[in-house]
């Protein structure tokens, strides 16, 4: 199981979902370009110390990205999908893969994804941060393919 963050924008939800990662023990991919510096001193102030027990790989770009996980699945977590993560079946290999903060994936990434899901959301709200809904569809991704650490 992965994390990937396409072209994020704020700092510090990167250095949170890289604690993220470091506690799970999941791998994060950062696809470019991001919003800030990669030397950004909100990286590491809110990964803290974590940051050296995570895998962090960059890409270059979506095109760069899919070729070097290819050929696990990407499974896309969206305000816009019809199926809740809570309905989904994960695989021990797939890569959950967010928008960036302010704008989501454009159709082409969205395409490129076999699989979409969706965190259920009260109606008068709009979303979660980035980090957190990171850290709600990992859980439940590990829980159900029996990848939470013991």
């Amino acid at each position: 199981m992965r994390l990937a963050l396409f072209e994020p924008e704020i700092a510090g939800n990167v250095g949170a979902v890289l604690r993220l990662g470091a506690c799970f023990g999941c791998p994060v991919e950062l696809i470019e370009p991001m919003g800030f510096a990669w030397d950004d001193r909100r990286v590491r102030r809110t990964a803290m110390d974590y940051i050296d027990h995570v895998e962090v790989r960059r890409h270059a770009g979506f095109a760069a990205f899919a070729r070097a996980v290819s050929p696990a699945r990407l499974v896309l977590l969206t305000t816009r999908a019809d199926t809740s993560l809570f309905d989904t079946r994960f695989e021990p290999g797939d890569v959950l893969l967010f928008g960036k903060e302010s704008a989501g994936v454009p159709d082409a990434v969205r395409a490129a994804c076999p699989l979409a899901a969706r965190i259920p959301l009260r109606p008068a709200v709009r979303s979660f941060n980035l980090a957190t809904s990171a850290a709600i569809a990992l859980a439940e991704a590990l829980r159900q393919t029996g990848g939470l650490p013991t």
